[in-house]
């Protein structure tokens, strides 16, 4: 009878490429991964990883095992959740990956709510503005922020995000205010790198969409950075609205453009193909109860209705 731990620490070492990130991953000492993948290779009788002077690869044997390993994982896992969702009690892992800021500032939060209404789940939380593949990094789940791409993942639209165009009053007093999306290729930009749509801004125009690649002074990987930079004077910025109410309220940044507003991103819950886990469906639920009503989490929302134009 093969034991399900060895068979988890070999997939890690697979995944991850080296019994020190497996370790890292499953909390576990490098040496005790390697005592589990060396009695799974004594119960097998084979020879399942390759080691050599560049580090660690599967046989072609081992290869083939991973994938039967997997699936007797994810059996395993799946059968997990059907026996809790019975009993109504959700346990087992939750891997999600998040965006910076709106996680720290508003997921964080439910997270926390998540953990205690279920204290037999644990809770993994990646946060970062890079784009991750939710199958290749073994993600149960994804929150995005955005237009998405099309892909083979599920996507659960939560709410919309809003997005303004700003500006510091210094930079304005500096450069003048421009008053189409023309003239912004006059103007320094700050730019988010590594966003799905790539550096182009699209702002909506009547029934149209008008397209422009902003003159990139400052970029960062974080909305955090490129706020702060705007509001230092470096240039013209395209913001979420939830993340520099503050700033706009303070007079450190100032609408631009209100009669073209930037195309309707959202905020999404996205997973991998196939039935939902019950830890991701409750995981929904409660976003959907979080944020699908008033957005408590946008302070900008009446300043929206100001600067909308009259109909």
């Amino acid at each position: 009878m093969l034991d399900l731990d060895h068979l988890r620490a070999f997939v890690e070492v697979v995944e991850t490429g080296g019994f020190s990130r497996a370790a890292a991953r499953l909390g576990l000492s490098k040496s005790i991964i390697s005592r589990r993948v060396a009695a799974l290779e004594a119960d097998l009788g084979a020879r399942l990883l390759a080691r050599t002077t560049r580090g660690i690869n599967p046989t072609e044997a081992g290869l083939d095992f991973k994938l039967r390993a997997e699936r007797i994982l994810g059996d395993l896992e799946e059968a997990r959740d059907a026996v809790a969702q019975s009993g109504a009690e959700i346990s087992g892992t939750l891997r999600l990956a998040l965006p910076l800021s709106f996680g720290l500032r508003h997921v964080q939060p439910l997270l926390t709510d998540l953990a205690r209404a279920h204290p037999r789940l644990k809770i993994e939380a990646a946060y970062s503005d890079g784009v991750v593949d939710l199958v290749a990094d073994r993600f149960d789940a994804a929150v995005r922020l955005g237009v998405l791409a099309d892909s083979t993942l599920v996507a659960r639209r939560i709410a919309p995000i809003h997005a303004a165009t700003v500006a510091s009053p210094d930079y304005l007093a500096a450069r003048g205010r421009p008053q189409t999306p023309a003239d912004l290729a006059d103007h320094d930009a700050v730019v988010q790198s590594g966003m799905r749509q790539g550096d182009n801004w699209r702002f909506v125009e009547g029934k149209r969409t008008v397209t422009i690649r902003p003159n990139a002074r400052f970029r960062a990987d974080n909305g955090e950075a490129v706020a702060q930079a705007a509001i230092a004077g470096l240039g013209v910025a395209v913001l979420p609205t939830f993340l520099i109410s503050d700033a706009i309220r303070d007079g450190k940044l100032e609408p631009l453009l209100t009669d073209y507003p930037f195309s309707e991103a959202g905020l999404y819950l996205v997973r991998p193909p196939g039935p939902a886990p019950a830890k991701v469906r409750v995981l929904t639920e409660l976003m959907v109860e979080r944020f699908s009503g008033e957005p408590y989490w946008d302070a900008c929302a009446m300043l929206r209705r100001e600067m909308k134009p009259p109909s």
